[in-house]
């Protein structure tokens, strides 16, 4: 298969002052592509923002030859997202990719937490890519090419103390369907990538991860394994919508959601339920849940 190129091409990427995010912006820079360099640059909660993480990022793909400007506008307001695409469009006049990889990260038992950190959770993850998409859209749109790369988690399927985050990034996963399903009409593909990493959001989970977990990451899983995944979903090839890739240490894999066989009882009981549930949750036959696209010729 021949390089997929981004020559040409404009990329969006948050949270790119580190980590998963800063491996993003160097290999589309490195392919070719002009890239938004947005990043905070504060803790992993948010706080203390520094423009110091993005100038990195940038300052290194210009040193490479490539081509890319800071922004340190917040993915969590609409102005902010207006900004981050404003600046794509002052800098390098169209917007083909967005890569909403922007996030930020604590573990506590959902019960402790006051239910603003719920919606501060949100306005980052969810809320965030959403603005995000719907600022750059029409230019996505007018790509005719436009491809949008969010970011879910393996949290999301449940795991201790993370209600907060899996919640919302539960949320990120049903809007990337939807977007599929909106975007059809217009050439955008919408899918998201699952990744696994050693970043500095792992290192607070390290207590409740098992022992030699962490140091196993840091050695076998870096952020430059999830980025060719995240390179894909962004490039004009790309074939599918509406689709999570899990990328770690080198395995890529598909999540999706099934619909199992079950059963069919005109004459349903809640005992019925509870005697068949077997039957119910057997996934032998089960079936990935469809999308369901708009054909975009009408028929």
């Amino acid at each position: 298969m021949s390089t997929l190129d981004f020559t040409g091409r404009v990329a969006i990427v948050t949270g790119a002052g580190r980590g998963i995010g800063r491996a993003h912006a160097l290999l589309l820079a490195e392919r070719g592509a002009s890239v938004v360099v947005n990043d905070l640059g504060g803790d992993t909660d948010g706080s203390s923002p520094s423009a110091g993480p993005a100038e990195q990022t940038v300052a290194d793909i210009e040193k490479a030859g490539g081509s890319a400007v800071v922004s340190t506008a917040s993915v969590a307001t609409e102005d902010g997202a207006a900004s981050i695409v404003a600046t794509a469009i002052e800098a390098f006049g169209r917007v083909d990719a967005v890569i909403n990889n922007a996030g930020n990260f604590r573990i506590a038992p959902f019960d402790e937490l006051p239910l603003g950190t719920y919606q501060a959770f949100l306005d980052t993850h969810f809320f965030g890519s959403l603005m995000l998409a719907r600022a750059a859209w029409p230019h996505l749109a007018a790509s005719g090419r436009g491809r949008i790369v969010n970011t879910v988690s393996a949290a999301l399927l449940g795991v201790p103390d993370m209600v907060h985050y899996g919640s919302a990034k539960g949320a990120v996963y049903g809007l990337t369907r939807n977007l599929a399903v909106a975007g059809a009409a217009h050439g955008i593909k919408v899918n998201a990538v699952a990744p696994g990493a050693a970043t500095r959001m792992v290192e607070l989970t390290g207590d409740s991860l098992p022992p030699g977990t962490i140091e196993y990451m840091r050695e076998h899983m870096p952020p430059e394994l999830v980025a060719p995944v995240a390179a894909y979903l962004a490039h004009e090839s790309c074939g599918i919508t509406g689709e999570v890739l899990t990328a770690a240490g080198g395995l890529v894999n598909r999540m999706v959601m099934l619909n199992t066989a079950g059963i069919h009882d005109p004459a349903l009981t809640p005992e019925t339920v509870a005697d068949r549930l077997d039957e119910i949750l057997d996934t032998s036959g089960a079936q990935v849940a469809a999308l369901t696209v708009p054909d975009p010729a009408g028929s």
